[in-house]
């Protein structure tokens, strides 16, 4: 394969050459950068406040240029904290009632992708392959179709993909889905996903399925494909096993004084299921009055998008609902909840996830949900934990060796702790056995090569 070019919202730059990336997209997108050597571009996370932004700051690391632009306080607004984040990505996760359209917003949002266009097309060779990341940047395929560009182009989107009565909603789902055509390969999480686009095609007559997995729209014919991202497992079991000697990891495990943990590791999203977690959670601790001081929950959310009014008003809303039931139903040496509000580092992370007897992974709707596999991975094979995932997450189509529940359903999500804290050995052992299974052949690496390999193809 020729150069790959890589374009993302945000690009995660080392600060030198070989240094390992934070996590698991990282390590395979720069592996595979580093294989065929080209660029990583995208947002820089910075404002240039009115003025437009200068040109690209160009970071050589080894054979990869890491390719990053500043956006004006206008373009982020609109585009990145308005269209993708306001309508995008509500009506992906199913919250109709959480989109809010704005014409000024929507111009944004297709404005910036023609400036990433015109930013990346100058550094294009013939032969290079590009692959294009999630919902901010579903446009730039079409953007640089107009400028000629006839590169093979892909992309993956890393969240779900809704149903036709859904998507057609927004007001603009048109020019999205013909912006999709303009690929060569779309890659979706799972098989609803794809099957969602397809019955998308159909429904409005734009397009249809010529045959498997190929299809034809706007005069196009390209190719969609399922390809569930994994985790780096190996490496992230390593860190699980090493992680007992860490000094906070032996702390956490001495405070929770040999209490069973129960853990959620969320960002703070209204799609994660936050708050309908801790009702399950009081739910289970009022219908098992034994287990009283015997369990601790620990729910880490680091903050998110905080200049979104959505996002700052759920951070109050969990806050206080974990202090209701902290005050309900904690006693003088025993706190149920512990709520963290900040980012734990991933060899810490890991540590906790192997000290958990139940992992809690409960989103209302979710692409894949990493957070999963993560916590079968940093189990120990003699006394695993137990994984309870929601059915509305990508995760579930394939790890369903765990407790499956709908996260709507409190009392269910209760009864499904309450059997993950009493389940026997044998039973354990065999479901992480299966899951653990599945996430070695289906690491981030693979994940990675399976979505060029058709893409070149």
């Amino acid at each position: 394969m020729s150069r790959l070019i890589v374009v993302s919202n945000r690009v995660p730059v080392p600060e030198k050459s070989g240094d390992a990336p934070a996590g698991g997209l990282a390590v395979a997108l720069q592996a595979a950068l580093e294989e065929h050597g080209g660029i990583w571009m995208g947002w820089s996370g910075k404002s240039s406040g009115t003025r437009e932004p200068e040109a690209l700051d160009l970071k050589d690391r080894g054979k990869i240029t890491y390719a990053l632009t500043d956006l004006t306080d206008k373009d982020v607004e609109e585009y990145y904290f308005g269209f993708a984040n306001r309508v995008l990505w509500p009506i992906c996760h199913y919250r109709l009632d959480l989109a809010e359209y704005g014409r000024k917003e929507m111009a944004g949002y297709f404005r910036v992708n023609r400036f990433f266009a015109h930013r990346l097309a100058p550094m294009l060779q013939p032969d290079d392959v590009i692959w294009i990341h999630d919902y901010h940047l579903i446009p730039l395929a079409a953007e640089l179709r107009q400028m000629g560009v006839k590169n093979r182009i892909g992309f993956f989107l890393h969240i779900p993909w809704p149903p036709a009565d859904v998507l057609f909603a927004m007001p603009v789902h048109e020019e999205i889905m013909r912006g999709l055509s303009h690929y060569d390969l779309i890659g979706f999480q799972t098989d609803h996903d794809l099957e969602n686009f397809a019955g998308g095609l159909r429904r409005e007559g734009i397009g249809n399925e010529i045959k498997p997995g190929r299809y034809s729209a706007h005069g196009r014919i390209f190719k969609g494909g399922t390809y569930g991202i994994g985790i780096e497992t190996a490496a992230f079991a390593n860190f699980a096993r090493k992680s007992a000697s860490h000094v906070m990891v032996r702390k956490a495990a001495a405070s929770i004084e040999g209490r069973d943990l129960i853990i959620g590791v969320d960002r703070l999203d209204y799609s994660k299921g936050i708050t309908q977690r801790i009702d399950a959670f009081e739910r289970f601790i009022e219908g098992n009055p034994g287990q009283q001081g015997k369990v601790t929950y620990l729910q880490v959310t680091p903050k998110s998008r905080s200049e979104v009014p959505e996002y700052e008003a759920m951070q109050r809303t969990v806050a206080e609902q974990a202090g209701r039931v902290n005050g309900a139903l904690g006693t003088v040496d025993w706190v149920p909840i512990r709520y963290i509000n900040r980012s734990i580092s991933r060899p810490i992370l890991a540590g906790l996830y192997r000290m958990a007897k139940v992992g809690l992974v409960t989103p209302l709707r979710d692409g894949m949900n990493l957070v999963a596999k993560e916590y079968v991975a940093a189990q120990d094979p003699e006394n695993p934990g137990v994984l309870v995932l929601s059915r509305f997450a990508g995760a579930a189509r394939e790890l369903d060796s765990a407790l499956l529940v709908n996260p709507y359903d409190i009392e269910g999500t209760a009864n499904a702790i309450a059997r993950a804290l009493s389940m026997p050995l044998p039973e354990r052992q065999e479901r992480w056995g299966k899951m653990m299974d599945y996430l070695n052949e289906h690491d981030v690496v693979r994940w990675c090569d399976d979505f060029l390999k058709d893409l070149v193809a």
